[in-house]
Protein backbone atom coordinates (compact mmCIF):
# COMPACT_ATOMS: atom_id res chain seq x y z
CA UNK A 1 0.00 0.00 0.00
CA UNK A 2 1.34 3.48 -0.85
CA UNK A 3 2.18 5.73 2.04
CA UNK A 4 -0.17 8.68 2.35
CA UNK A 5 -1.84 10.61 5.17
CA UNK A 6 -1.04 9.93 8.83
CA UNK A 7 -3.36 12.11 10.92
CA UNK A 8 -1.63 11.29 14.19
CA UNK A 9 1.72 12.61 13.03
CA UNK A 10 0.91 15.98 11.51
CA UNK A 11 -1.05 19.12 12.11
CA UNK A 12 -3.87 19.14 9.53
CA UNK A 13 -3.28 21.26 6.44
CA UNK A 14 -5.33 22.05 3.36
CA UNK A 15 -3.77 19.25 1.36
CA UNK A 16 -4.23 16.70 4.14
CA UNK A 17 -7.97 16.50 3.86
CA UNK A 18 -7.82 13.12 2.13
CA UNK A 19 -11.30 11.58 1.97
CA UNK A 20 -12.67 14.55 3.94
CA UNK A 21 -15.29 15.56 1.36
CA UNK A 22 -18.23 13.10 1.34
CA UNK A 23 -19.48 11.73 -1.96
CA UNK A 24 -23.11 10.57 -2.05
CA UNK A 25 -23.53 6.90 -2.89
CA UNK A 26 -27.01 7.51 -4.31
CA UNK A 27 -28.84 10.37 -5.95
CA UNK A 28 -28.57 12.18 -9.25
CA UNK A 29 -25.44 12.43 -11.36
CA UNK A 30 -25.50 16.20 -10.83
CA UNK A 31 -25.42 15.76 -7.06
CA UNK A 32 -22.44 13.43 -7.34
CA UNK A 33 -20.63 15.77 -9.73
CA UNK A 34 -21.08 18.71 -7.34
CA UNK A 35 -19.37 16.63 -4.65
CA UNK A 36 -16.35 16.25 -6.94
CA UNK A 37 -16.40 19.85 -8.22
CA UNK A 38 -13.75 22.14 -6.78
CA UNK A 39 -10.24 20.76 -7.38
CA UNK A 40 -10.51 21.89 -11.01
CA UNK A 41 -10.68 25.53 -9.90
CA UNK A 42 -7.56 25.11 -7.75
CA UNK A 43 -5.79 23.79 -10.84
CA UNK A 44 -7.23 26.35 -13.26
CA UNK A 45 -5.75 29.36 -11.44
CA UNK A 46 -2.28 28.26 -12.53
CA UNK A 47 -3.34 28.81 -16.14
CA UNK A 48 -4.38 32.41 -15.63
CA UNK A 49 -1.65 33.68 -13.32
CA UNK A 50 0.17 36.99 -13.96
CA UNK A 51 2.97 35.16 -15.76
CA UNK A 52 0.67 34.54 -18.74
CA UNK A 53 -0.65 38.08 -19.06
CA UNK A 54 2.30 39.75 -20.75
CA UNK A 55 2.47 37.06 -23.45
CA UNK A 56 -1.25 37.30 -24.19
CA UNK A 57 -1.09 41.11 -24.27
CA UNK A 58 1.92 41.12 -26.61
CA UNK A 59 0.36 38.50 -28.90
CA UNK A 60 -2.89 40.41 -29.25
CA UNK A 61 -1.29 43.82 -29.72
CA UNK A 62 1.18 42.65 -32.35
CA UNK A 63 -0.80 40.05 -34.30
CA UNK A 64 -4.46 40.70 -33.57
CA UNK A 65 -6.62 37.62 -33.14
CA UNK A 66 -4.31 35.21 -34.98
CA UNK A 67 -2.79 33.57 -31.90
CA UNK A 68 -6.14 32.64 -30.37
CA UNK A 69 -5.66 29.22 -31.95
CA UNK A 70 -2.49 28.79 -29.87
CA UNK A 71 -4.39 29.70 -26.69
CA UNK A 72 -6.99 27.07 -27.61
CA UNK A 73 -4.43 24.34 -28.39
CA UNK A 74 -2.46 24.99 -25.22
CA UNK A 75 -5.65 24.77 -23.15
CA UNK A 76 -6.58 21.45 -24.76
CA UNK A 77 -3.12 20.12 -23.97
CA UNK A 78 -3.54 21.22 -20.36
CA UNK A 79 -6.92 19.48 -20.13
CA UNK A 80 -5.31 16.18 -21.18
CA UNK A 81 -2.41 16.44 -18.73
CA UNK A 82 -4.61 17.44 -15.80
CA UNK A 83 -6.96 14.55 -16.56
CA UNK A 84 -3.94 12.22 -16.37
CA UNK A 85 -2.90 13.79 -13.08
CA UNK A 86 -6.35 13.16 -11.59
CA UNK A 87 -6.35 9.61 -12.93
CA UNK A 88 -2.99 8.88 -11.26
CA UNK A 89 -4.12 10.15 -7.86
CA UNK A 90 -7.49 8.39 -7.91
CA UNK A 91 -6.21 5.00 -9.07
CA UNK A 92 -2.94 4.68 -7.12
CA UNK A 93 -3.76 6.71 -4.01
CA UNK A 94 -0.45 8.49 -4.54
CA UNK A 95 0.18 12.01 -5.74
CA UNK A 96 2.76 12.56 -8.48
CA UNK A 97 5.51 13.40 -5.99
CA UNK A 98 4.92 10.21 -3.99
CA UNK A 99 4.78 8.16 -7.19
CA UNK A 100 8.09 9.64 -8.37
CA UNK A 101 9.82 8.86 -5.08
CA UNK A 102 8.46 5.31 -5.03
CA UNK A 103 9.48 4.67 -8.64
CA UNK A 104 12.82 6.47 -8.95
CA UNK A 105 14.13 6.13 -5.39
CA UNK A 106 15.24 8.65 -2.79
CA UNK A 107 18.21 10.23 -4.59
CA UNK A 108 16.40 10.91 -7.85
CA UNK A 109 13.40 11.94 -5.80
CA UNK A 110 15.51 14.60 -4.09
CA UNK A 111 16.65 15.96 -7.45
CA UNK A 112 13.07 16.10 -8.71
CA UNK A 113 12.07 17.80 -5.45
CA UNK A 114 14.65 20.54 -5.97
CA UNK A 115 13.40 21.09 -9.52
CA UNK A 116 9.79 21.21 -8.33
CA UNK A 117 10.71 23.72 -5.62
CA UNK A 118 12.45 25.93 -8.18
CA UNK A 119 9.30 25.85 -10.31
CA UNK A 120 7.13 26.79 -7.31
CA UNK A 121 9.44 29.69 -6.42
CA UNK A 122 9.35 30.86 -10.05
CA UNK A 123 5.55 30.71 -9.97
CA UNK A 124 5.56 32.67 -6.72
CA UNK A 125 7.85 35.25 -8.30
CA UNK A 126 5.24 35.88 -10.99
CA UNK A 127 2.55 36.16 -8.32
CA UNK A 128 4.63 38.65 -6.32
CA UNK A 129 5.22 40.82 -9.37
CA UNK A 130 1.62 40.59 -10.57
CA UNK A 131 0.19 41.49 -7.18
CA UNK A 132 2.68 44.35 -6.71
CA UNK A 133 1.87 45.76 -10.15
CA UNK A 134 -1.86 45.50 -9.40
CA UNK A 135 -1.41 47.38 -6.10
CA UNK A 136 0.55 50.06 -7.95
CA UNK A 137 -2.14 50.41 -10.61
CA UNK A 138 -4.99 50.52 -8.09
CA UNK A 139 -3.47 52.59 -5.29
CA UNK A 140 -0.36 54.22 -6.75
CA UNK A 141 2.01 52.32 -4.44
CA UNK A 142 5.67 52.01 -5.47
CA UNK A 143 6.44 48.52 -6.72
CA UNK A 144 8.95 47.94 -3.94
CA UNK A 145 6.27 48.67 -1.33
CA UNK A 146 3.83 46.40 -3.17
CA UNK A 147 6.34 43.55 -3.14
CA UNK A 148 6.76 43.90 0.64
CA UNK A 149 2.98 43.94 1.14
CA UNK A 150 2.65 40.62 -0.68
CA UNK A 151 4.36 38.96 2.30
CA UNK A 152 1.21 39.67 4.30
CA UNK A 153 -0.71 37.08 2.31
CA UNK A 154 0.66 34.56 4.79
CA UNK A 155 -2.18 35.62 7.08
CA UNK A 156 -4.67 34.76 4.35
CA UNK A 157 -3.14 31.29 4.13
CA UNK A 158 -3.29 30.97 7.92
CA UNK A 159 -7.00 31.89 7.94
CA UNK A 160 -7.87 29.54 5.09
CA UNK A 161 -5.97 26.71 6.75
CA UNK A 162 -8.81 26.45 9.25
CA UNK A 163 -11.54 26.50 6.60
CA UNK A 164 -10.74 23.09 5.17
CA UNK A 165 -10.55 22.00 1.55
CA UNK A 166 -14.04 23.19 0.68
CA UNK A 167 -13.30 26.63 2.13
CA UNK A 168 -10.21 27.05 -0.02
CA UNK A 169 -12.09 25.83 -3.10
CA UNK A 170 -14.91 28.33 -2.45
CA UNK A 171 -12.50 31.27 -2.14
CA UNK A 172 -10.58 30.28 -5.26
CA UNK A 173 -13.76 29.73 -7.29
CA UNK A 174 -15.04 33.16 -6.19
CA UNK A 175 -11.84 34.86 -7.31
CA UNK A 176 -11.93 33.01 -10.65
CA UNK A 177 -15.51 34.19 -11.11
CA UNK A 178 -14.41 37.77 -10.31
CA UNK A 179 -11.64 37.61 -12.91
CA UNK A 180 -14.07 36.19 -15.46
CA UNK A 181 -16.62 38.91 -14.74
CA UNK A 182 -14.00 41.65 -15.11
CA UNK A 183 -12.95 40.39 -18.52
CA UNK A 184 -16.52 39.79 -19.67
CA UNK A 185 -17.16 43.50 -19.05
CA UNK A 186 -13.84 44.39 -20.72
CA UNK A 187 -14.88 42.47 -23.84
CA UNK A 188 -18.21 44.28 -23.90
CA UNK A 189 -16.44 47.64 -23.65
CA UNK A 190 -13.81 46.82 -26.28
CA UNK A 191 -16.35 45.63 -28.89
CA UNK A 192 -14.13 43.12 -30.69
CA UNK A 193 -14.74 42.03 -34.26
CA UNK A 194 -16.37 38.67 -33.54
CA UNK A 195 -15.86 37.30 -37.02
CA UNK A 196 -12.14 37.94 -36.59
CA UNK A 197 -12.23 36.31 -33.15
CA UNK A 198 -13.81 33.14 -34.57
CA UNK A 199 -11.28 33.07 -37.41
CA UNK A 200 -8.48 33.44 -34.87
CA UNK A 201 -9.36 30.10 -33.27
CA UNK A 202 -8.51 28.36 -36.56
CA UNK A 203 -4.76 27.55 -36.76
CA UNK A 204 -2.98 29.54 -39.45
CA UNK A 205 0.21 28.57 -41.37
CA UNK A 206 1.24 32.19 -40.88
CA UNK A 207 2.15 31.34 -37.27
CA UNK A 208 4.91 28.99 -38.44
CA UNK A 209 6.14 31.26 -41.25
CA UNK A 210 6.48 34.43 -39.13
CA UNK A 211 9.44 34.17 -36.69
CA UNK A 212 8.15 36.80 -34.27
CA UNK A 213 4.70 35.25 -34.17
CA UNK A 214 6.16 31.78 -33.71
CA UNK A 215 8.22 32.94 -30.73
CA UNK A 216 5.17 34.40 -28.97
CA UNK A 217 3.17 31.29 -29.84
CA UNK A 218 5.82 29.10 -28.25
CA UNK A 219 5.76 31.37 -25.22
CA UNK A 220 2.02 30.86 -24.87
CA UNK A 221 2.28 27.10 -25.33
CA UNK A 222 5.38 26.57 -23.26
CA UNK A 223 4.28 28.57 -20.23
CA UNK A 224 0.69 27.36 -20.11
CA UNK A 225 1.07 24.08 -18.20
CA UNK A 226 2.45 24.72 -14.73
CA UNK A 227 4.57 21.90 -13.21
CA UNK A 228 3.19 22.39 -9.69
CA UNK A 229 -0.37 21.92 -10.99
CA UNK A 230 0.36 18.31 -11.90
CA UNK A 231 1.53 17.56 -8.36
CA UNK A 232 -1.36 19.52 -6.86
CA UNK A 233 -4.15 17.90 -8.85
CA UNK A 234 -2.99 14.34 -8.23
CA UNK A 235 -3.25 15.04 -4.49
CA UNK A 236 -6.40 17.13 -4.11
CA UNK A 237 -8.58 14.68 -6.04
CA UNK A 238 -8.00 12.33 -3.12
CA UNK A 239 -9.92 14.64 -0.80
CA UNK A 240 -13.12 13.06 -2.14
CA UNK A 241 -14.39 10.05 -0.19
CA UNK A 242 -15.30 7.97 -3.22
CA UNK A 243 -15.55 4.18 -3.04
CA UNK A 244 -12.20 2.48 -3.60
CA UNK A 245 -13.78 -0.11 -5.87
CA UNK A 246 -13.37 -0.35 -9.64
CA UNK A 247 -16.75 1.28 -10.18
CA UNK A 248 -16.04 3.95 -7.59
CA UNK A 249 -12.67 4.82 -9.14
CA UNK A 250 -14.16 4.85 -12.63
CA UNK A 251 -16.86 7.27 -11.51
CA UNK A 252 -14.30 9.42 -9.68
CA UNK A 253 -12.11 9.63 -12.79
CA UNK A 254 -15.10 10.67 -14.89
CA UNK A 255 -16.27 13.41 -12.54
CA UNK A 256 -12.76 14.68 -11.72
CA UNK A 257 -11.96 14.93 -15.44
CA UNK A 258 -15.22 16.80 -16.06
CA UNK A 259 -14.47 19.14 -13.14
CA UNK A 260 -10.98 20.05 -14.34
CA UNK A 261 -12.06 20.30 -17.99
CA UNK A 262 -14.83 22.77 -17.18
CA UNK A 263 -12.56 24.81 -14.93
CA UNK A 264 -9.83 24.90 -17.57
CA UNK A 265 -12.49 26.01 -20.03
CA UNK A 266 -12.87 29.03 -17.76
CA UNK A 267 -9.14 29.70 -17.86
CA UNK A 268 -9.30 29.40 -21.66
CA UNK A 269 -11.95 32.13 -21.67
CA UNK A 270 -9.82 34.40 -19.49
CA UNK A 271 -6.60 33.92 -21.47
CA UNK A 272 -8.46 34.35 -24.74
CA UNK A 273 -10.21 37.43 -23.32
CA UNK A 274 -6.85 39.05 -22.47
CA UNK A 275 -5.62 38.46 -26.01
CA UNK A 276 -8.92 39.60 -27.58
CA UNK A 277 -8.94 42.74 -25.42
CA UNK A 278 -5.38 43.52 -26.49
CA UNK A 279 -6.17 42.89 -30.17
CA UNK A 280 -9.42 44.85 -30.25
CA UNK A 281 -7.91 47.78 -28.34
CA UNK A 282 -4.20 48.09 -29.08
CA UNK A 283 -3.82 46.28 -32.42
CA UNK A 284 -6.85 48.08 -33.82
CA UNK A 285 -5.32 51.42 -32.78
CA UNK A 286 -1.98 50.57 -34.39
CA UNK A 287 -0.20 50.17 -31.04
CA UNK A 288 1.60 46.99 -32.00
CA UNK A 289 4.42 47.16 -29.46
CA UNK A 290 2.34 47.11 -26.26
CA UNK A 291 3.68 44.28 -24.11
CA UNK A 292 4.00 45.71 -20.60
CA UNK A 293 1.12 45.17 -18.18
CA UNK A 294 1.47 48.75 -16.95
CA UNK A 295 1.27 50.12 -20.50
CA UNK A 296 -1.83 48.08 -21.20
CA UNK A 297 -3.49 49.44 -18.06
CA UNK A 298 -2.52 53.03 -18.89
CA UNK A 299 -3.81 52.86 -22.47
CA UNK A 300 -7.11 51.07 -21.85
CA UNK A 301 -8.98 54.05 -20.40
CA UNK A 302 -8.23 56.57 -23.19
CA UNK A 303 -8.75 54.01 -25.94
CA UNK A 304 -12.04 52.65 -24.59
CA UNK A 305 -13.28 55.98 -23.26
CA UNK A 306 -13.85 54.90 -19.65
CA UNK A 307 -11.68 54.56 -16.56
CA UNK A 308 -13.69 51.48 -15.60
CA UNK A 309 -11.73 49.38 -18.09
CA UNK A 310 -8.39 50.15 -16.42
CA UNK A 311 -9.82 49.55 -12.94
CA UNK A 312 -11.30 46.19 -13.89
CA UNK A 313 -8.00 45.20 -15.49
CA UNK A 314 -6.10 45.93 -12.26
CA UNK A 315 -8.68 44.19 -10.06
CA UNK A 316 -8.48 41.07 -12.22
CA UNK A 317 -4.67 41.15 -12.03
CA UNK A 318 -4.74 41.40 -8.22
CA UNK A 319 -7.26 38.55 -7.95
CA UNK A 320 -5.11 36.47 -10.28
CA UNK A 321 -2.00 36.95 -8.18
CA UNK A 322 -3.74 36.21 -4.89
CA UNK A 323 -5.48 33.15 -6.28
CA UNK A 324 -2.23 31.62 -7.42
CA UNK A 325 -0.77 32.29 -3.98
CA UNK A 326 -3.22 29.90 -2.34
CA UNK A 327 -2.63 26.99 -4.68
CA UNK A 328 1.13 27.53 -4.74
CA UNK A 329 1.27 27.04 -0.98
CA UNK A 330 -0.70 23.80 -1.21
CA UNK A 331 1.47 22.51 -4.04
CA UNK A 332 4.62 23.32 -2.10
CA UNK A 333 3.49 21.27 0.86
CA UNK A 334 2.52 18.36 -1.40
CA UNK A 335 5.90 18.16 -3.16
CA UNK A 336 7.82 18.49 0.09
CA UNK A 337 5.85 15.74 1.79
CA UNK A 338 5.78 13.53 -1.30
CA UNK A 339 9.47 13.69 -2.14
CA UNK A 340 10.99 14.10 1.33
CA UNK A 341 8.25 12.78 3.64
CA UNK A 342 8.71 16.08 5.44
CA UNK A 343 5.86 18.33 6.53
CA UNK A 344 5.91 21.79 8.06
CA UNK A 345 3.20 24.19 9.13
CA UNK A 346 1.64 25.97 6.11
CA UNK A 347 2.50 29.41 7.50
CA UNK A 348 6.20 28.55 7.81
CA UNK A 349 6.16 26.94 4.39
CA UNK A 350 4.50 30.07 2.97
CA UNK A 351 7.02 32.44 4.57
CA UNK A 352 9.98 30.48 3.18
CA UNK A 353 8.58 30.27 -0.37
CA UNK A 354 7.43 33.88 -0.42
CA UNK A 355 10.75 35.05 1.00
CA UNK A 356 12.66 33.27 -1.76
CA UNK A 357 10.46 35.05 -4.32
CA UNK A 358 10.36 38.48 -2.65
CA UNK A 359 14.11 38.87 -2.12
CA UNK A 360 15.15 38.67 -5.81
CA UNK A 361 12.18 40.83 -6.82
CA UNK A 362 13.17 43.53 -4.31
CA UNK A 363 16.83 43.40 -5.33
CA UNK A 364 16.09 43.71 -9.06
CA UNK A 365 13.57 46.53 -8.59
CA UNK A 366 15.91 48.40 -6.23
CA UNK A 367 18.99 48.00 -8.43
CA UNK A 368 17.54 48.12 -11.95
CA UNK A 369 14.26 49.95 -11.47
CA UNK A 370 10.55 49.33 -11.89
CA UNK A 371 10.87 48.88 -15.64
CA UNK A 372 12.53 45.52 -14.99
CA UNK A 373 9.37 43.74 -13.83
CA UNK A 374 8.46 42.42 -17.27
CA UNK A 375 11.93 40.90 -17.57
CA UNK A 376 11.33 39.20 -14.23
CA UNK A 377 8.02 37.82 -15.47
CA UNK A 378 9.73 36.46 -18.58
CA UNK A 379 12.45 34.92 -16.41
CA UNK A 380 9.87 33.20 -14.23
CA UNK A 381 8.23 31.67 -17.31
CA UNK A 382 11.57 30.48 -18.69
CA UNK A 383 12.37 28.78 -15.38
CA UNK A 384 8.94 27.11 -15.38
CA UNK A 385 9.46 25.94 -18.95
CA UNK A 386 12.77 24.35 -18.03
CA UNK A 387 11.20 22.40 -15.14
CA UNK A 388 7.99 21.30 -16.86
CA UNK A 389 9.20 18.15 -18.59
CA UNK A 390 10.49 16.75 -15.29
CA UNK A 391 6.86 16.54 -14.17
CA UNK A 392 5.15 15.80 -17.49
CA UNK A 393 7.27 12.81 -18.58
CA UNK A 394 6.92 10.87 -15.29
CA UNK A 395 3.17 11.58 -15.27
CA UNK A 396 2.67 10.25 -18.79
CA UNK A 397 4.92 7.25 -18.10
CA UNK A 398 3.13 6.29 -14.87
CA UNK A 399 -0.38 6.55 -16.35
CA UNK A 400 0.77 4.47 -19.34
CA UNK A 401 2.12 1.69 -17.10
CA UNK A 402 -0.33 -1.17 -16.54
CA UNK A 403 1.66 -2.37 -13.52
CA UNK A 404 0.80 0.88 -11.73
CA UNK A 405 -2.63 1.59 -13.15
CA UNK A 406 -4.08 -1.87 -13.74
CA UNK A 407 -7.37 -1.74 -15.62
CA UNK A 408 -7.23 2.08 -15.52
CA UNK A 409 -4.07 2.34 -17.62
CA UNK A 410 -4.40 4.95 -20.35
CA UNK A 411 -5.89 3.48 -23.53
CA UNK A 412 -3.73 3.42 -26.65
CA UNK A 413 -5.12 6.62 -28.14
CA UNK A 414 -4.59 8.52 -24.87
CA UNK A 415 -1.03 7.20 -24.51
CA UNK A 416 -0.19 8.36 -28.03
CA UNK A 417 -1.77 11.76 -27.45
CA UNK A 418 -0.11 12.23 -24.06
CA UNK A 419 3.37 11.30 -25.32
CA UNK A 420 2.91 13.60 -28.32
CA UNK A 421 1.96 16.47 -25.99
CA UNK A 422 4.95 15.76 -23.72
CA UNK A 423 7.37 15.74 -26.66
CA UNK A 424 5.87 18.88 -28.20
CA UNK A 425 6.06 20.75 -24.89
CA UNK A 426 9.67 19.68 -24.34
CA UNK A 427 10.65 20.64 -27.88
CA UNK A 428 8.92 24.00 -27.81
CA UNK A 429 10.33 24.88 -24.41
CA UNK A 430 13.84 23.96 -25.58
CA UNK A 431 13.38 26.12 -28.68
CA UNK A 432 12.05 29.02 -26.60
CA UNK A 433 14.97 28.78 -24.22
CA UNK A 434 17.48 28.76 -27.08
CA UNK A 435 15.82 31.80 -28.66
CA UNK A 436 15.78 33.73 -25.41
CA UNK A 437 19.41 32.89 -24.64
CA UNK A 438 20.40 33.88 -28.19
CA UNK A 439 18.53 37.14 -27.79
CA UNK A 440 20.15 37.75 -24.45
CA UNK A 441 23.53 37.22 -26.01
Amino acid sequence: MPESFHPALHEPTADEGHRSVPVPRTGSQLRKFLAFAGPGFLVAVGYMDPGNWATDIAGGARYGYTLLSVVLISSLMAIVLQALSARLGIVTGQDLAQACRAHFGRRTGHVLWVLAEIAIIATDLAEVIGSAVALQLLFGLPLLVGVVITVLDVFVVLWLNHKGVRGVEAVVASLVALIGLCFAIELFLSRPEWSGVLAGFVPSPEIIRTPGMLLIAIGILGATVMPHNLYLHSSIVQTRAFERTSDGKREAIRFATLDSSLALGGSLFINAAILILSASTFHRAGLFEVAEIQDAHRLLAPLLGTGLSSTLFAIALLASGQNSTLTGTMAGQIVMDGFLKLRMRPVIRRLITRGLAVIPAMLVIALVGENSVTDLLVLSQVILSMQLSFAVFPLVAFTSDRRKMGEFVSPGWLKALAWAIAIVIAGLNAYLLIQLLSGAG
